[in-house]
């Protein structure tokens, strides 16, 4: 086997290419150790697990780190082959990578570690919190996360115009309140922006953090809390139609190719794989797929 031919191979193990099934082995064993990575760093923050099996975490994370680095490095490598030839060189799959979200997530899934090394002095609760960002690994291989950040990027007026709204909300609550309780409260309600924290946990919470004194007061929390619950609702009916409507347009997706490769009545391997290809990145069931392939064959007859 060529080099050009293993890093193309390699490339296409790791971005999850059906045409290998040892991919969906490597993605599984990358997400077992991402797992078992975030639950050792959780529980390594127990002060007595950590003094009993301090030795075991130290070199897990050693094995972790060298795992997720030579991860890195092949998918920096293998990506060269994605745009080889083309404009760009292979340095353009590769830049695409690196600063890519994903890129971006495996790079900082080891930096910690170097960081310790080079720094030793460096607060290791940081490192910790770095640590846990490898569990956003996982999004790679789950396209739920991905579908509900293209989602809320397709519904961004809605969301602006909610936010609006609640800020709004917020700065009139916090003001009436301020009025209310400034006498009788100064710590808590002495001046807005000290209302408007108050004003914020209520919205969010359905329950401030300080009890009023006053009856005002108890009218203003009554109403703040239920502003608060009716803001909820507007944004998870935001969230879901546009959750839903993400979903829809990858199935209407693959309706339409699906239909573009059985318009010659022919299916080729490559117009086979490229389906099945399809499927993988928009995570349908066979059963999804069977239906779409029964209602095409249907309309076409």
């Amino acid at each position: 086997m060529k080099l050009s031919e293993l890093q193309r191979s390699v490339m296409e193990v790791l971005e999850g290419s059906p045409s290998y099934k040892i991919s969906r082995y490597v993605e599984w064993l990358i997400t077992v150790v991402v797992l078992v990575n975030c639950s050792a760093v959780i529980l390594d923050s127990v002060p007595e697990v950590h003094a009993d099996y301090k030795d075991f975490f130290h070199e897990l994370e050693f094995w972790s780190v060298t795992f997720f680095t030579i991860e890195y490095v092949l998918r920096v490598w293998s990506l060269g082959a994605k745009f080889a030839g083309g404009e760009g060189g292979a340095w353009k799959g590769r830049s695409e990578y690196i600063f890519s979200p994903f890129g971006l997530v495996d790079f900082f899934a080891t930096m910690p570690h170097y960081m310790h090394m080079f720094f030793p002095t460096l607060d290791l609760r940081i490192l910790r919190v770095l640590r846990l960002l490898r569990i956003l690994k996982l999004s790679k291989y789950n396209t739920a996360l991905q579908d509900l950040f293209h989602a809320v990027y397709s519904e961004r007026r809605a969301f602006g115009s909610a936010a609006f709204l609640l800020l709004i909300a917020t700065v009139v609550s916090a003001s009436l309140m301020h009025f209310a309780e400034g006498h009788e409260q100064p710590e808590q309600f002495g001046s807005i922006p000290h209302a408007i924290y108050w004003s914020i946990v209520t919205i969010t919470s359905g329950y401030g953090n300080v009890e009023p004194v006053t009856k005002s007061g108890e009218v203003i929390a009554l109403l703040t809390g239920f502003l608060g619950v009716c803001m909820a609702a507007i944004m998870t009916g935001i969230v879901a139609s546009a959750f839903s409507n993400q979903i829809s347009r990858k199935k209407a997706a693959y309706q339409s190719q699906l239909r573009l490769v059985l318009a010659d009545g022919k299916v080729t391997d490559a117009e086979r794989e490229s389906l099945k290809a399809l499927q993988v990145k928009y995570r349908l069931s066979d059963a999804q797929v069977q239906v779409f392939i029964d209602e095409a064959q249907g309309k076409k007859k």
